[in-house]
């Protein structure tokens, strides 16, 4: 069967990205998508086809890759299609049977939504009123030619029911955890996110800044064309000795780095599944995550502690976990097994069954 994958584009690479080009070599799949540069950073062996650059600078980014998607036409070419992403989708008109893999309906358009307008200025409130509520309606349209919707957590089953009225299956993410292993537990605790607003690296600095035995590496990048130097200069400009900010890493420095942290703190609000924590476990290490989305659905309190989203839960959390980070070893790998990405392509098969398909 000829399989082909729409993904938005590759920008900042993040979990869903690595996921995506797992998806396509476990189904021997094409890569449908826009930008492409950052895929050669991941895995230079994926065949990937792309439907053109996005203008970049948002919205304008999200809008020309809704058109791009919408009116590209696989149909005869493939036998099976599945859409990842906030905008692949808008290809799903033409292109059966599918499915979508759905890492979160778009924020902005939906829980995000008062959020980002309350950030706005009163013209940039006003026109991004009008994008939000024009591409939300398309979005919902959309939906309607998807066959089966599979969200990543049962955080995202609940929202997917929540906007779209849809039922969907839960399928975890999948890593390879043996590409994971452990050296150390070092002099330094890891964050491995976006540079984005949602992720609250702010209060992972201020943790940190009352914590200045304790070191800090933040390893993660940002889209170009992503409307973020302002968060970003907001959190580096007064950035204690003790945090350091790596910026975009390779895979294997990632991995490296995780073999020897001490261990791992996620801060991201309502986080829609979150492959780091398995990561982290994967190299026997714990992890302090905040007790909200995804983060509630893999850490437990034999792998580390979900905590309040502010400083001081943080702080305590952190200090209990850096006493003795070794001790939790065996519990963390042993939980990260059950995420190995076996179980993910024996699912995802099953889920691209012919028999699945009925209309919804």
């Amino acid at each position: 069967m000829r399989i082909a994958i729409f993904h938005d584009y590759f920008g900042a690479i993040g979990g869903g990205e690595h996921l995506v080009i797992a998806m396509a070599k476990i189904l021997d799949a094409d890569i449908i998508t826009t930008d492409t540069e950052a895929v050669k950073k991941i895995d230079p062996s994926v065949r990937v086809i792309s439907l053109g650059k996005t203008v970049p600078f948002p919205p304008l980014r999200q809008i020309s890759a809704s058109f791009l998607f919408y009116f590209s036409d696989f149909s005869q070419k493939y036998d099976f299609f599945i859409f990842s992403g906030n905008w692949a989708h808008f290809a799903a008109h033409r292109h059966h049977p599918n499915m979508w893999y759905c890492h979160t309906p778009t924020r902005v358009f939906y829980d995000q939504y008062p959020v980002v307008i309350q950030k706005q200025n009163f013209l940039k409130r006003q026109i991004a009123r009008i994008w939000i509520i024009m591409h939300r309606f398309f979005d919902q349209q959309s939906i309607r030619n998807i066959d089966i919707i599979v969200a990543n957590s049962e955080n995202i089953k609940a929202r997917v029911m929540r906007f779209y009225q849809r039922n969907s299956m839960v399928i975890y993410p999948g890593i390879d955890t043996t590409q994971f292993h452990c050296i150390e537990y070092g002099n330094f605790w890891l964050s491995v996110n976006r540079l984005y607003p949602e992720k609250r690296i702010e209060l992972q600095i201020e943790a940190f800044r009352r914590l200045p035995n304790e070191n800090l590496l933040i390893a993660g990048g940002y889209a170009e064309g992503d409307n973020v130097s302002g968060y970003i200069q907001k959190i580096t400009q007064d950035l204690p000795s003790n945090v350091t900010i790596l910026g975009e890493i390779s895979e294997e420095n990632l991995i490296d780095l995780y073999s020897r942290c001490k261990a791992l703190l996620c801060t991201a609000v309502d986080e829609d599944f979150g492959l780091t924590p398995i990561e982290a476990m994967a190299s026997g290490k714990p992890v302090v995550a905040i007790d909200e989305g995804g983060f509630k659905e893999t850490v437990t309190p034999e792998t580390g502690f979900l905590v309040r989203p502010d400083v001081d839960a943080i702080i305590e959390a952190i200090s209990a976990v850096g006493t003795d980070p070794e001790k939790y070893r065996d519990a963390c790998i042993t939980r990260a097994k059950e995420f190995d990405i076996t179980h993910f392509a024996e699912l995802l098969k099953r889920a691209g069954a012919k028999d699945q398909y009925k209309p919804h």
